[in-house]
């Protein structure tokens, strides 16, 4: 090979690019366009994982109470710290009250002094909220004076919301859980996470199945103004130029392309960047700043792109015969072979096989085998969609003068039009396939939570020495609560110190101990045993010690000292069957009625509050928050929902939504930036057609035909792709097989609306092109 003779060739394709005048202009503009949407999107992921990496440091920069059972002494360099996030609506807010014990206590990052008692530093997001009209509850929740907000080294996102408010008496409220005593902020704790299989293979074919559609409009984007180079390329023959040595000039326009494509990847890249600062996604946001693509991944696009723009080029140009006076590409082109494109999905299949029955015993799955057969399956619809047209349209017949003109059209370029459709078809049988793992795997990662959402739909949970019988008439009073349920909660042992046997205290009235255990008959003054309990065998022996003496609340060697409350078990307790209670649990251990409990008892108990709900009053669960903050500023409410998702996998499944909405968006702007350029390639064509008096709606009609014919038999096979990978998937995890039909819909559907969504932007510029000037020509 000639390296020189390469070089010349390719450099002369590049000034082509540039010197052609306007249309030469027009069409390394819209090749650069297309181009450079898919680097932008390459760019951002090679961005990822930084991001997250940006995320977790952030996250664990911040980590303050962190559980333990150790309680630290007060010292100059100790800070009172308390949980008190809460919620708006649906958005969780992070929240954190501060009491400095001295002066050289540590400061959260993002603040840059500590909040006085009644003041608050907020979140740029948290204080914007605020200040609007729409949250006037909220600021009924959170009053103090705004002094300051938390900076980036603070937060996690641009939209978190989050606030750090002064705190006040935290030390009697000290549990290790909700509120502790630290001397520094972050996480020093090492992290060993065992990797789940199945999530694994979930990030390689989400990673897989995202980025594939982007190569393919690359590809797609680099091939834009073929028609126009062709009859250039055929000069150059006539000039004396040889079929290799165009092709190479050819290969050069495509490089001029995709490197200018580059530059504008990137500036698409950097202004994306600024607006990623602005939005959020599925309830995650990012700062611009984390948005720094990897060095190496970084030069990978950029040496990949180019690359594989001649390369395209040279293949695409395989089959083209370049002569002195034309292109043979206009005659009826040469029928298509079905052999070895079977060979790509075929080999897919092969590949994934061995992998079958795995799930998760084996440990994991072979990541280059998953990799490479999901690719050759994808790469298998590109490769199989333009027989499928070439096909099809070969057999279609006779109609009206639009569909004719279609059909005429996609039988003598039926190529050009399976390229546009391809980067969809990608998309959606990788979507189908992920539909299916996802819905397959699910009943794995989303477990029922156990409790009872027809009895209670919300918890709140009180702060040591917090008052239960006001703040349950506060909550019988406020609007849309129709039902409340309260327990005064305790734990007995044998012992002041280290008891070998403990059971459950429940306090509360008759009505809220019957939905925790059957009872014979009950007054306030009584004391039951649960007799039947569930993991519980202490009780009964207790029960049957009357007079001996226990301890509420006792402490345990290594904690904190508690309140050690000597009780002694009465006599004639009545006997109580246990039912699973209004979490979900069979409740044992001892209940007791108000009237029964002596006074002496009442600081070793934390007030547990479960609500019944009116869901028709508006912002019923926000007007529960506010109630609970006024009653103890130390509460937790918590919404109650009938199952609840394993955190990694809603993580991966977030990371799916926001990756599918990016790749959607580069589709659409992609196939619109296509068929534009397809249309100006057909100015002239469709001008004649206009000046010997065909109808502009035929001539409208007809271009929505020619786009609705490939892009039906794209998402038809698309389907069968998806499927057949979605289901290869789920047998490798050892997952019954279900097509999730409603999925499958809806994933063709949002391929065939974005395709028509296009087609109705690509009207006006086609209205403007059926014009009889466009026939002059210079």
């Amino acid at each position: 090979m000639n390296v020189g003779q390469w070089a010349r060739d390719l450099g002369m394709g590049v000034r082509f690019a540039f010197v052609g005048g306007r249309e030469g202009w027009v069409r390394a503009l819209l090749t650069a366009v297309g181009v450079g949407l898919g680097v932008a999107l390459l760019l951002l992921t090679t961005a990822v994982p930084n991001m997250q990496s940006v995320r977790h440091e952030r996250e664990s920069a911040r980590a303050d109470i962190d559980y333990s059972s150790t309680e630290l002494a007060r010292s100059d360099r100790s800070l009172l710290i308390a949980d008190v996030d809460t919620d708006w609506r649906e958005k969780d807010i992070r929240g954190r009250a501060l009491e400095p014990e001295g002066a050289k206590a540590p400061l959260p990052p993002g603040l840059e002094k500590f909040p006085a008692t009644g003041e608050m530093v907020v979140s740029p997001a948290l204080k914007r909220l605020l200040e609007s009209d729409d949250a006037k509850l909220l600021r009924e929740r959170l009053p103090e004076r705004i002094v300051g907000t938390i900076g980036e080294s603070g937060l996690i996102g641009s939209h978190e919301l989050a606030f750090f408010r002064g705190g006040e008496g935290l030390a009697e409220h000290i549990d290790g859980s909700r509120v502790a005593r630290i001397d520094r902020f972050g996480d020093t704790s090492p992290t060993e996470t065992e990797t789940d299989p199945v999530l694994l293979l979930l990030v390689i074919v989400i990673f897989v199945v995202l980025l594939m559609p982007v190569a393919v409009f690359i590809a797609a984007a680099v091939r834009f103004g073929g028609e126009r180079r062709d009859r250039r390329l055929a000069a150059l023959r006539l000039v004396g130029s040889d079929g290799r040595m165009v092709r190479r000039v050819a290969a050069g326009e495509a490089l001029a392309g995709a490197v200018l494509g580059l530059g504008f990847g990137t500036a698409f890249f950097m202004i994306g960047r600024q607006i990623a600062g602005s939005v959020e996604v599925f309830d995650v946001s990012v700062f611009p700043s984390y948005l720094d693509p990897s060095p190496a991944l970084a030069l990978l696009v950029g040496l990949a792109v180019p690359a594989a723009a001649v390369l395209v080029t040279l293949f695409a140009m395989r089959g083209v015969v370049i002569e002195p006076l034309g292109v043979v590409r206009t005659a009826k082109p040469a029928r298509r072979r079905l052999w070895w494109r079977l060979l790509l999905p075929f080999g897919g299949l092969a590949m994934l096989w061995p992998m079958i029955g795995q799930g998760r015993e084996n440990g994991t799955f072979n990541e280059y085998l998953v990799i490479g057969g999901v690719l050759l399956l994808l790469i298998g619809v590109t490769t199989l969609l333009p027989w499928v047209v070439e096909a099809v349209v070969a057999r279609l017949g006779s109609g009206g003068v639009a569909w004719q003109l279609a059909v005429r059209r996609l039988q003598l370029s039926s190529g050009t039009a399976a390229r546009m459709v391809n980067g969809v078809a990608v998309a959606v049988a990788g979507a189908i396939a992920l539909q299916m793992l996802f819905a397959g795997v699910e009943s794995d990662y989303t477990k029922s939570s156990g409790k009872d959402v027809e009895r209670a739909q919300m918890q709140v949970s009180l702060s040591r020495n917090a008052q239960l019988d006001p703040a349950v008439e506060k909550f019988r009073d406020t609007k849309g609560v129709e039902g409340v349920y309260a327990y005064a909660e305790g734990y007995l042992g044998e012992r002041r110190r280290d008891p070998d046997i403990g059971v459950e205290m429940t306090v509360g009235d008759c009505a809220s101990l019957r939905e925790a255990a059957e009872l014979p008959s009950c007054r306030d003054g009584d004391i039951f045993y649960v007799s039947n309990a569930e993991w519980d065998e202490d009780t009964p022996k207790l029960a049957k010690d009357a007079g001996r003496t226990v301890y509420l609340d006792p402490s345990y060697e290594g904690g904190p000292k508690r309140q050690e409350i000597a009780w002694k078990i009465p006599q004639g307790m009545k006997e109580a069957r246990s039912r699973e209670d209004l979490t979900g649990r069979e409740r044992g251990g001892f209940l007791v009625t108000p009237k029964a409990l002596p006074a002496s008892a009442e600081p070793a108990l934390r007030g547990q509050l479960y609500l019944k709900l009116d869901s028709s009053v508006p912002d019923v669960h926000d007007l529960v928050r506010n109630t609970a903050t006024a009653v103890d500023p130390l509460s937790y409410p918590m919404n109650w929902y009938s199952t609840q998702t394993s955190e990694r996998y809603g993580t991966i499944r977030t990371g799916l939504f926001v990756g599918a909405v990016c790749v959607m968006a580069l589709i659409g702007a992609s196939l619109l930036v296509s068929q534009l350029e397809q249309l100006r390639d057909r100015k002239k064509l469709l001008s004649s057609l206009v000046a010997f008096g065909t109808r502009r709606r035929t001539l409208s009609l007809s271009v929505l035909w020619q786009t609705a014919i490939p892009i039906a038999l794209g998402l038809l096979l698309a389907s069968v792709v998806g499927m057949t990978l979605g289901t290869v998937l789920l047998k490798m995890t050892n997952t019954p097989v279900v097509v999730d039909w409603t999925s499958v819909l809806s994933m063709t559907g949002v391929g065939a609306g974005i395709v028509l969504a296009v087609t109705v932007l690509s009207l006006p510029p086609l209205l403007r092109l059926m014009r009889p000037d466009g026939l002059r020509t210079e």
